[in-house]
This record gives C-alpha cells, structure tokens and sequence, in this order.
C-alpha cells in the first residue's frame, strides 16, 4: 500500500509541474517583462518560498538490508540567490528548508536494532531534516523573459525527527523513536535544472526537477550494523522569487 501511494503522488507531482511549464509558455506572450523580472533590477540578493514534491528512497549497501519501497518526499523552505554578475544569470544560491523522507527497510535476523535483530524485522522509517542547500546556478535568458537554470552544489542536513513503526517477527512496534539511532549530519550533492517565468516585474514563478544524492550513511552503523544506507531523493521544485 505504502508503495502504491508513492508512486500515485510522484506521478500527480510530475503532473503539475508540466501544467506549470505549459503555463510558461503562455507568459511569452508578456514582452514588456523581458527586463523587469526580479533579478534584473539590479539586485544583489532576491528571497523566494519553494515546495518540494516528490520521492525519497534509502539505499542499502550491504547484504542483509533491503529497500522494500520509498516514501513520499516533501520539502518547504526559503530561497535565496546571491547574485555574481549584475544581468542576475550566475548566482550562489542557497536557502534554508524542512524536509520530511524516509523508506521501509528489511532488515535480516542479526541485524539492525538491538530490540529488534532477534527477528526478521521491517522498518517503516519517516525523517524530517533541516538542510542548508549551497549550489552553483546558472540561468540564460531566452525568448520573452523566460529563464532557463540549471544548478549544481551540495547540501547539509540535520535530523530533528526520525521515527519508525518496526514489525519484528510478529510483533508490531508503533511510533519508535529513533532519533538517537541516526546520523546527526547527512551531506551529499544536488543537480537541477527548470524555467524561471516572469509574472510581474518583480515576482518570478520557478519549476523544475532537483536530484539529491546523499554520500553519508544515515544511520549509525555502530547501532545498526547495516554497512552504508545512504538518502536519495528526487523533487520536482515548485517555487516564487519575489
């Protein structure tokens, strides 16, 4: 069931962004925006508000341990682009965002954690994470105002949840707090691209896909015993620059 949802509310977010980027294409018919869009005003600096749909999914490096299905993903925060040049097309950008994911986890007998590893246990595991995103982006302006950008960097992130409902032979454990349990640090790379389109002279809509590869092991290993189990996730970005 877990899995079936998933896969629902990836494909309804893959819906909306593409009527997003239709919508872009009717903005082309605003020529008088072409020069006014927020980061072209000459603006060091520009803040936005994002939502983040889309999939998450723990990868499992050792045997033992396997993904039985991911989770939705959902992440929100602010942005903020740091512009280098004064046409606004190359910029730092960064932002601070919360951001919920996880996956279910099988684990063999002998493994995972202690109140658990007598059994074959699953782990139904949801996280949520402050992260700090820091990427290199850069944008080209095409016909009418539109903006194509793509972006590439890293991230860091900080758990401030992590709870799973664990069924240990036949025994069901509901809500465990694992928090203790994880990493307190996760880290890797961000990838994305999208378009950036003018809706007034200071307001910019923002849709695209990110790819985020986490490179540490989220959970402790010296708990767990389960070898390296790193974090990937893939949104599709939905934002406003003002």
């Amino acid at each position: 069931m877990v899995k079936i949802l998933y896969q629902r509310v990836l494909w309804k977010s893959f819906a909306l962004a593409f009527v997003m980027a239709a919508f872009a294409g009717s903005a082309k018919a605003q020529s008088t925006l072409s020069d006014k869009v927020s980061g072209k005003i000459g603006r060091k600096v520009r803040f936005g508000f994002k939502l983040d749909p889309g999939a998450s999914m723990m990868r499992p490096q050792e045997d033992g341990v396997t993904r039985n299905s991911g989770r939705f993903y959902f992440s929100y925060g602010v942005l903020a682009d740091f512009f280098l040049d004064e046409s606004g097309n190359y910029a730092i950008a960064s932002g601070l965002q919360v951001s919920a994911m996880g996956s279910t986890l099988q684990y063999e007998a002998g493994k995972g954690l202690a109140t658990f590893k007598s059994a074959v246990s699953e782990y139904d595991l949801r996280m949520t994470y402050v992260e700090v995103p820091f990427t290199l982006k850069l944008k080209t302006d095409i016909d009418n105002g539109l903006g194509i950008w793509g972006q590439f960097g890293g991230f860091a992130g900080f758990p401030v949840r992590a709870r799973g409902t664990v069924i240990s032979g036949t025994t069901k454990f509901e809500k465990q707090d694992l928090l203790r349990d994880m990493n307190p640090l996760n880290a890797g790379m961000i990838i994305g691209a999208g378009v950036e389109i003018p809706l007034t002279e200071t307001l910019a809509g923002v849709v695209g896909f990110n790819y985020q590869n986490g490179f540490i092991d989220v959970t402790r290993n010296g708990k767990w015993d389960d070898g390296r189990v790193n974090m990937n996730n893939f949104t599709v970005r939905l934002g406003v620059y003002f």
